[in-house]
């Protein structure tokens, strides 16, 4: 199983790694906070509270593989609501438990946009390299002090047309890496054997050069 593990805090950088890497490597590529979002999502739509166990289960269960990986394209989850949404979802356990064999399967039948199968694959997310797939032998931290992925999610948000305040963010990125730090199911953390990055004074290539550098040595 060829598994790229990239784990870290909210505007750290992963999935921008990881598309980087995707590309490069011709691997299949899963961002997880996605399923989390889109389970947030539907419940939102639906009317139900994001912190529901049972709920949350259910509709976790309903949604089909086509589904969760089209989300991740879905512009509709990445707002700051389903985020908050999706931060309160990854806490509770049994939708963890719901969501673990969706992407072990990924990681062992890893699949392209195209529905051809890949020759590895890179999942990002807060426990791949901890929980999901703990064997994977390229492991990846990121992290970034809370006011620079603030700012960095800032700027992402105007770039977007929404008016938002800087304050309202950093709050919001400090809440969230609390209630993932925390909570008792898959806590956020890195894998003992992975490479920690902070990512506070790099540029998206910097960081990307540092990290092809360390696969080619060990692949």
């Amino acid at each position: 199983m060829k598994v790229i593990a990239i784990d870290g805090s909210s505007s750290a950088g992963k999935g921008t790694l990881a598309l980087k890497l995707a590309e490069e490597l011709d691997y299949a590529y899963l961002d997880t906070g996605a399923l989390y979002r889109g389970v947030g999502y539907e419940l939102l739509q639906n009317g139900l509270d994001p912190q529901d166990e049972e709920a949350a289960v259910q509709v976790a269960k309903s949604l089909s593989v086509e589904r969760m990986l089209s989300l991740q394209d879905d512009s509709c989850i990445r707002n700051e609501v389903c985020g908050k949404a999706a931060s309160y979802v990854s806490r509770l356990p049994k939708v963890r438990e719901a969501l673990f064999d969706f992407q072990r399967r990924f990681a062992l039948f890893p699949i392209k946009k195209d529905k051809t199968p890949a020759k590895g694959a890179i999942l990002d997310g807060r426990d791949i390299g901890t929980v999901i797939c703990p064997e994977a032998k390229i492991k990846l931290f990121l992290t970034a002090s809370s006011e620079i992925r603030a700012k960095r999610r800032y700027k992402e948000l105007q770039l977007k047309g929404l008016c938002v305040i800087y304050e309202d963010v950093l709050s919001d990125i400090i809440q969230r890496d609390k209630r993932d730090q925390e909570r008792e199911t898959a806590p956020l953390k890195p894998a003992e054997d992975a490479l920690v990055i902070d990512t506070s004074d790099m540029t998206a290539d910097d960081v990307y050069a540092q990290v092809i550098a360390y696969i080619k040595e060990r692949i």
